[in-house]
């Protein structure tokens, strides 16, 4: 049965070193015949939550605020796997990351939460050469954090250095590594 994979772009640069990191997992998740649907989340129009709750009462039918995570919301039920991509800027994940992610509190809580069992992967460029001393450690955690709680499987996390927007490919065992990645969350 085909594995259906769903990919989150959180960089605001379209051709950017996340999203390089993406395009390899994605090749290799394909190469295994998986289904594979990228979401690039700065072109969409995404609010931030409002912490109104209205999604968590009874008989709630999901988020109340009408945007583009609606296109995303099953999308998401649907995925056997789900990859975020994010560059690293002030030491965390991107605003356009951190948007989506708060906005799945709509689906990922309570007896509404429709990741448990669902098997990710995270994709993190910065440009320090150093995970820790650039931040990515935080986002690393957070999503360790974020998987936990929702009862979601960490498949793996590719992370590495690169500064110009595509700069990340010349690291071949670090593109080797995604299209792995992909090619596990596939199998």
């Amino acid at each position: 049965m085909e594995k259906r994979i769903v990919v989150l772009l959180g960089s605001p640069r379209k051709k950017g070193n996340s999203a390089k990191l993406a395009e390899y997992l994605s090749k290799g998740a394909k190469s295994k015949e998986a289904k594979v649907e990228s979401f690039y989340l700065n072109g969409m129009n995404i609010k931030p939550c409002q912490g109104c709750r209205r999604c968590q009462k009874e008989n709630a039918k999901g988020c109340v605020i009408k945007d583009d995570m609606q296109i995303l919301y099953p999308k998401l039920k649907e995925a056997d796997a789900v990859v975020i991509a994010s560059p690293i800027y002030w030491f965390n994940i991107s605003a356009q990351t951190k948007l989506f992610i708060d906005r799945c509190y709509a689906i990922g809580v309570g007896e509404r939460n429709t990741f448990p069992g669902k098997r990710f992967a995270f994709l993190l460029s910065y440009a320090d050469a150093d995970p820790f001393s650039s931040g990515a450690v935080n986002a690393l955690r957070s999503f360790q954090d974020m998987c936990n709680y929702l009862g979601a499987e960490v498949v793996g996390m590719v992370y590495g250095s690169g500064d110009e927007p595509g700069e990340i490919e010349k690291n071949r065992g670090l593109m080797k590594q995604a299209y792995r990645l992909g090619c596990q969350l596939a199998g």
